[in-house]
């Protein structure tokens, strides 16, 4: 199931995740495949209920050459937990999607990124079977951009700027002329980089700034486009909800019956499927008392 709109792509591709790339090149020297369309991927990786993990933020991008996944983590500390969860985040996704995923671990620590930073190796000494390199951006890498100007002519470096500078006394010097570029950008595009910023942000004195400062250009969280993103969002996730129910019951799912559930849009009924996805004796009671739904 596509979680997003060609039209929601479109501007992200052409304002955000394009010029987020371009910016990856730039400051890692990566040869990144050059883009040519971009789909906004579930963050949720649960495999169980028990048991949460999710990625900050995750988009598929597609290129002449194939796709790949562009996994970005915020990070504000050092978290040895976390440096083992980025290997199952690549392995699992690699598995579920089967294209390259690569990591990019965003900070407002120059210790925390040389942590980041350190490439995590699984197996014998000398015989690593698995190695994972995060690519770090940190306050070492990336400049800070206090002009507005300068922030309009490149904005997701700005963002960049924003989420890896965005910490201390100084931080509306950043910030303020970031919520000034968005401005000058088309609504769906700034909406989807205000998010990013909002998630990438981990300072408590930045995230209220950041607040402030978007409180009267709410229009940008209140745009179709965007909410559309955030429905299709919650769609998804309540679809994996009632299969998974089932799964873990030891229910089993016909072919028709999955596509019925997967083929719904309405969060109504999908709420209603998934509470009777509890205690149903099979599959197609799912859908008992019809004419009532």
């Amino acid at each position: 199931m596509v979680s997003s709109s060609h039209e929601a792509m479109h501007h992200f591709g052409q304002k955000g995740t394009a010029g987020l790339i371009r910016n990856f090149q730039r400051l890692f020297h990566v040869p990144f495949p050059e883009p040519c369309g971009f789909t906004v991927v579930n963050t949720d990786l649960t495999e169980i209920e028990p048991v949460e993990r999710r990625v900050d933020n995750l988009v598929r991008v597609h290129t002449e050459s194939g796709d790949f996944l562009l996994v970005l983590e915020s990070q504000g500390k050092k978290d040895e937990r976390k440096r083992g969860s980025w290997p199952y985040y690549l392995s699992y996704l690699y598995e579920k999607y089967r294209c390259e995923p690569v990591l990019i671990v965003m900070t407002q620590s120059s210790s925390t990124a040389l942590w980041a930073a350190q490439p995590i190796r699984f197996g014998l000494p000398g015989w690593s079977s698995l190695v994972v390199r995060p690519m770090v951006l940190g306050p070492d890498q990336v400049p800070v951009i206090t002009d507005e100007k300068e922030a309009a002519q490149d904005v997701s470096l700005a963002v960049l700027s924003a989420i890896t500078h965005g910490k201390g006394p100084h931080v509306a010097a950043i910030l303020g002329p970031l919520a000034a570029a968005l401005e000058t950008i088309d609504p769906a595009g700034a909406a989807l980089l205000a998010q990013l910023v909002t998630s990438g942000l981990v300072d408590s004195q930045a995230k209220e700034i950041w607040r402030d400062l978007m409180a009267p250009v709410n229009y940008f969280f209140q745009n179709p486009v965007a909410d559309q993103l955030r429905d299709e969002g919650r769609i998804e996730d309540r679809i994996e909800m009632i299969l998974r129910i089932l799964e873990l019951r030891g229910i089993e799912v016909s072919g028709s019956v999955r596509l019925r559930v997967q083929a719904c849009s309405d969060l109504d009924q999908l709420r209603t499927w998934s509470e009777r996805a509890v205690h149903v004796a099979d599959a197609e009671g799912l859908f008992a008392d019809v004419r009532s739904e």
